[in-house]
Order: structure tokens, then sequence, then C-alpha cells
């Protein structure tokens, strides 16, 4: 998938963590154990994270020799770590892939405006399939532009209302009609995302309606990354997760187009693309059709089903072992990627080597310091940067019960600048995980701040949303901007140099790490948070009126 670049420096995201006074008085019930911050083997931190983000790894893809590796060492490192097999006995879950390579795409022709207008494979659009079939073809096919391709029934919202778009093409805007708010109020949370506003979402919903074609404008301040991460990102290889139908019921092609290029097809069109995209952001918006324009583009579908994995050690409870708190993290990246300057591997040091690598240090330290009263589940999970497919898989699939799931820790990238002031949060005042994590950073004496750029949709964008769709309450957070050496302006110029440089592209590589005291740092927080859960009888919920409290009470109802 695409991953949320840095905007602050160790990709903090917190899900369900951290308010200020909102949590249910049920989240203070019982006495929250007391913080224990470990000492972390740097050696192992850096051995790690060296060895999966090495070119022998190939980037990390799925089903590839890269994962073959990947697979290996850890459940090497895992064993060495003391921990026990994850799966009856096994050490990996097998998740059912597809994987599918766009070939032979040719250009994007808009015709029957006032002139033609061309879109080139890669420099102007992007396009996949979530179809297995072997060649994809959008031939003389209207195109009808959706606003932001929202159907919201309980808001009142249909971008679609009034007009049929079977068998056609859409164009579609990013994010939600009110990003731009300052604050986070409004119809669709104002400056904070909504799932409305991810590109996911879009291509779901347009596969509802029955669209040939849903194309997505890209724009950089509302898509959260630049043109280089969508392309990137979508020229190499797809994953899907393995279905009955083959996809049948996707659209044929999903993709993005350049912005420049979308408003010289509405000026073809006889339309006013920033007029329209204003009127978009209103109640009542109709979709317009593009008169008389037709899309037309095609590409090849090289297809392969691949059996990839995902990685579980368990370290057994001392006392209630049948009771389970979860560290998580994605162990692939994308593998061979758009070359620059010759290098085509994305290495994906920080992206996510640097989590799985936290992963093993802290399973070392959970084994030196003595099992909790809770079992401590490792989970390296597959395909993350496609969806979230290996999380989505496990939580759906889970081999300990979600009920008797307590919570969890997402890693999704360690911060490569060095310690921080803050710890930045996401999802702020959403469960009772809030009071544990007020503990942890008042004992490592950090500031806890709100998420500066909730508008990108983090929320959305790593494995803690499998879980947490099906009711398990998750940490990720991480470091904020105010850096111990160089505060703010030194944090915003590395998180700027890391999206604008590294991120998923061939420089995220081990050797541009330069900082080790910031991961370190974080792994604390993430041992301590997760180390007071399994340590507690409690079992903590979403808030009341929380979109994820009814799945919650579902797979564990109140006793």
């Amino acid at each position: 998938m695409l991953r949320f670049p840095r905007t602050t420096p160790a990709f903090a995201v917190l899900l369900s963590v951290a308010a200020c006074g909102g949590a249910d008085k049920a989240a203070t019930a019982v006495a929250l154990p007391d913080v224990q911050f470990p000492d972390l083997s740097l050696q192992t931190l850096q051995d790690v994270t060296r060895e999966l983000s090495s070119d022998a790894y190939e980037g990390r893809a799925p089903g590839t020799v890269g994962e073959e590796k990947t697979i290996a060492y850890l459940i090497k490192q895992y064993e060495a770590a003391g921990l026990k097999p994850g799966n009856n006995g096994k050490w990996t879950q097998d998740v059912p892939l597809v994987e599918i390579t766009t070939k032979n795409a040719t250009p994007l022709a808009f015709t029957g405006g006032k002139a033609p207008v061309t879109l080139q494979y890669a420099k102007d659009y992007v396009a996949f399939s979530y179809r297995v079939q072997p060649k994809t073809e959008i031939k003389a096919s209207d195109v009808v532009f959706v606003g932001y391709g929202i159907n919201a029934p309980e808001k009142g919202w249909n971008d679609y209302a009034g007009l049929d778009v079977k068998g056609k093409t859409v164009i579609i805007l990013v994010n939600d009609p009110d990003w731009q708010t300052k604050e986070a109020k409004g119809e669709f949370n104002g400056r904070a995302m909504t799932y409305y506003g991810r590109w996911t979402y879009k291509y779901e919903e347009a596969a509802r309606q029955g669209a040939a074609a849903a194309l997505i404008v890209h724009d950089t301040e509302p898509a959260a990354y630049g043109w280089n991460v969508v392309e990137s990102s979508n020229t190499g290889a797809n994953y899907l997760a393995e279905s009955k139908d083959g996809g049948a019921k996707e659209t044929a092609a999903n993709g993005w187009i350049q912005l420049g290029k979308a408003k010289e097809l509405f000026a073809s069109a006889g339309q006013d693309f920033d007029a329209l995209r204003a009127a978009a952001a209103k109640k009542g918006f109709k979709p317009v059709a593009l008169t008389g324009v037709k899309a037309n583009f095609s590409f090849d579908n090289a297809i392969a089903k691949k059996m990839s994995h995902n990685v579980i050690g368990v370290l057994p409870g001392a006392k209630r072992p049948d009771e389970y708190v979860l560290y998580t993290g994605h162990w692939d990246h994308l593998g061979r990627c758009t070359p620059v300057n010759g290098d085509d591997i994305c290495n994906g040091a920080v992206d996510n080597a640097s989590g799985i690598a936290g992963l093993v240090t802290l399973a070392q330290a959970y084994k030196k310091a003595g099992a909790p009263d809770r079992s401590i589940v490792f989970l390296a999970v597959t395909a993350e940067e496609s969806g979230l497919l290996g999380s989505k898989y496990y939580a759906e699939n889970p081999i300990f019960p979600l009920g008797q799931t307590v919570g969890g820790v997402n890693m999704d990238s360690l911060n490569p600048n060095g310690p921080a002031k803050d710890i930045v949060v996401v999802g702020r005042g959403k469960s009772q995980l809030d009071a544990y994590l007020e503990k942890v950073a008042k004992a490592a004496n950090v500031t806890i701040v709100d998420e500066p750029t909730p508008e990108k949709g983090f929320y959305y964008r790593s494995d803690h949303f499998s879980f947490a769709k099906l009711g398990v309450p998750f940490f990720n957070f991480g470091a904020g901007d105010d850096l111990v050496d160089g505060g703010k302006e030194a944090g915003k110029k590395a998180a700027e140099d890391y999206e604008k440089n590294r991120y998923h592209a061939p420089g995220d590589e081990y050797d541009a790490i330069k900082n080790w005291d910031g991961m370190l740092a974080d792994l604390k927080l993430f041992y301590a948070a997760g180390r007071m859960l399994a340590s507690t009888t409690a079992w903590p919920n979403w808030n009341e009126g929380d979109e994820f409290r009814a799945a919650r009470d579902k797979s564990r109802p109140a006793k």
C-alpha cells in the first residue's frame, strides 16, 4: 500500500491512545502496573536492520526469493530469542495471494473532446487491475466526474446520485470534501481524514457502482505524497488476496492521473476543473458527465499465484497464557521499483526493516526480563504495502482468538532522526488505552501532542487498522517533531528529507540511517506500553460511541 510519508521523525501513528480526559471511567477502574523500561540491544537492532535491507533480499517483495530469505532469517532470529512457534507448532501462517503486474500499458487516450488528451504510462498515469485476467481493455468508455466518489447514506451524501456509471470511467478527487478545513470538525471530520477519503475506499465504491475504471486525480497536498510515490508503488507487482471469483466484482481498472492532465481533460470537455472541484466539496453535488469524451487504454496482466507468509512467535504468559498481547510489524517492502541512479531495489531499511528488527530486539528483552502474566505474540506480517493484506488475513483468521487478544502495539518504521521530547498521536481519545500511554509518557518525561497532519489519514494506513476494524485496540506511536538535538526545525527538515529522497524509493537504505538513539527510545516506549497490557487483568475497550466499540463488544461481551 502507499505507506504514509514522514511527517514526524518516528513515522508516528497512534491508534487509540492518549486522550485528555476523554476515556471511559472503566479505563481507570483497574490500577495500572508500574512502567518498566528495558535495556535493549543496539547490536541486534542494527544487525537485523542491516541484514533485511541488504540487496541480497531484493526489497523483500512477497512471493519472491526475497521473501524466502526473510522468512528463514526471521525464524532463526525468533528461535535465538527464545520464542516458541506461534501457529500450533509452526512458525508461519500461510497467506494466499495473487501477484498481478501491469505490462505493455498503452497511453491513456481521451477522445471526443475539443482536442484529444493523451497520458503516458508512469509519467502521466498509472493503472492496474484487481481482476485476475490476462488482459485489461477500456475501450470507448464514457467519462464521468464523480467528485470525491463518496456514497455515505448516514450523511445524506452521494456523489453518484442520479447517474448510472456502469461500464463508465469515473474521475475521482483524493481525500475528503472538507480536507482543507483547519480543524477536525465538519461533515467528514474536517482536516482529519475519514475512511471515505482513502484511495482504497474510492476504488471499492466505484466497483460497487459498476464502473469499468476508476481514476483518482493526484494532488500532492491532499494525497500526502508526490507523484514519485504513486509511480514507484504502482508500476511494479501488486498483490491481492486470493478470492473465489478472481476479483470479478472489482472495476476492470484502477489508477491515478496527474493533476495537470486532469485539468487538460476537463478543458477539452468544455468544463472548468477548479469550479467542479469546488462544487464537489458541497453537499448536494451531482456527478457530471464529460459529454462526448471516451477513455481508451489497455494493458496486460502478468499473473502468478503466490503463497506468502506471516511469521509468528510467542512467549507464553506466566499466569494467563491464554490471554494475548500482540506486537506487529510488516516485513515486506516494494521489491524492485523505479530505478534511481541505476538502483532499482527498494530496500526498505526504515520502512520497515527497522520495525522487524524492533520485534526481534523486543523479543530478546522480554525473554531476558521473564514472561509477564499474559502471553506476548510477535507477529511479522506480509503484504502491508499491498493493502494490509497479511494483517487482514491474520485478523480474519486469527491463530489466537480476538476475544482473547487484549490489544497490541504496531511498529511501522522506527525513528531514524534521534530522540524527541514528544510523541505524536493519531486517533486521540478513541479508547481506554489512553491511560496506559499517559503513564508511559510521564515516566519517560515526554509530552503527548496531537497529530499535526490528520488530513493525511494515517489512521487507515498501517496494520493496526486490520485489528481495529474487528475490535482490538492497538497502540502505534512514536517520536514527534521536537527533537532533543535541534528542536522542531530539525525534526521537520529530517521528515521532509526522508519523504523526498528515500520514502518508497531505493534511497531507503541502511547506510542512510545516521542515528539509532531515536529508534531505541521508540522501542523502550513500545516495550513499556505492551508490558503494562500484559501485566494487568484489565480488558481495554474502545470508548462509548467509537466506531469500533461494537466489534469489541461482540468479540468479547461484557461479563
